[in-house]
């Protein structure tokens, strides 16, 4: 998280080119959205499980990186909106998706966070869909969150997101603090309201093919190339 937020500096006060990574998660890791209160999750017995928490520079609630494929973009914005980047970026993984033989789409309206966002049953982010956020049937598939860094005139945005592969983001629940009955519920609000690409296909997912996928998408869907570098990462973080 910590690289992500310095290339965000880096393109913001040095410029260069826009970034996209796409990267896996060794060990599993709950991240928490960037004001996201820590005393929600059960830290004890995520340690207990070896599962890490870590915080976002972006937004959002808290997510269960595990049998997912996590991407992060950091790109100029311009005079474009929140909506439009979330917009350009989910196309160009809608794009990537369709190349992986998925035909996801994109929720058309904007929920009603408000009313929901202090609830206990909101704390994880697959909890719901935003606008331009990629849904299957009508099931979230990927989450995102944005931040923005200003210097001046120049406005620069970092996103990541989450593409879930297969089913260990159920397990979540375990890890927020609530009784049982909450968390029973919240379980089965994520099944009912998730899909991963295990469901959608029925095999297990190749994540190098998807990752190679998800980039040639945002190619095409951007008319560029990307070079592909072997980056000086922390210990724990795996690029594909």
């Amino acid at each position: 998280m910590r690289y992500d937020e310095s290339l965000a500096f880096g393109l913001l006060m040095s410029g260069g080119p826009s970034t996209v990574r796409i990267f896996r998660w060794q060990p599993w890791a709950i991240s928490l959205g960037h004001h996201q209160n820590l005393d929600d999750i059960d830290v004890p017995k995520c340690a207990q499980d070896g599962i890490d928490v870590v915080r976002r520079p972006t937004g959002g609630r808290a997510i269960l990186h595990a049998e997912e494929l996590t991407y992060s973009v950091v790109m100029r914005t311009g005079r474009r909106s929140v909506l439009d980047v979330y917009n350009e970026i989910s196309k160009a993984l809608l794009r990537g998706l369709q190349i992986f033989g998925v035909q996801a789409e994109l929720q058309k309206s904007q929920p009603p966070m408000s009313r929901t966002y202090g609830q206990t049953s909101s704390i994880p982010c697959f909890s719901s869909s935003a606008r331009y956020e990629i849904e299957w049937g009508g099931r979230k598939l990927v989450g995102s969150a944005q931040h923005r860094y200003t210097n001046g005139d120049e406005n620069v945005v970092l996103q990541h997101g989450s593409i879930l592969c297969g089913l260990a983001h159920l397990r979540l629940s375990e890890y927020i603090k609530m009784d049982s009955i909450l968390r029973e519920n919240t379980r089965g609000d994520l099944e009912r309201k998730t899909v991963c690409l295990q469901e959608i296909m029925g095999v297990l997912v190749d994540l190098n093919r998807l990752g190679e996928c998800i980039r040639r998408g945002f190619e095409l869907a951007w008319g560029t190339s990307f070079g592909l570098e072997e980056e000086a990462l922390e210990p724990g973080v795996t690029n594909v």
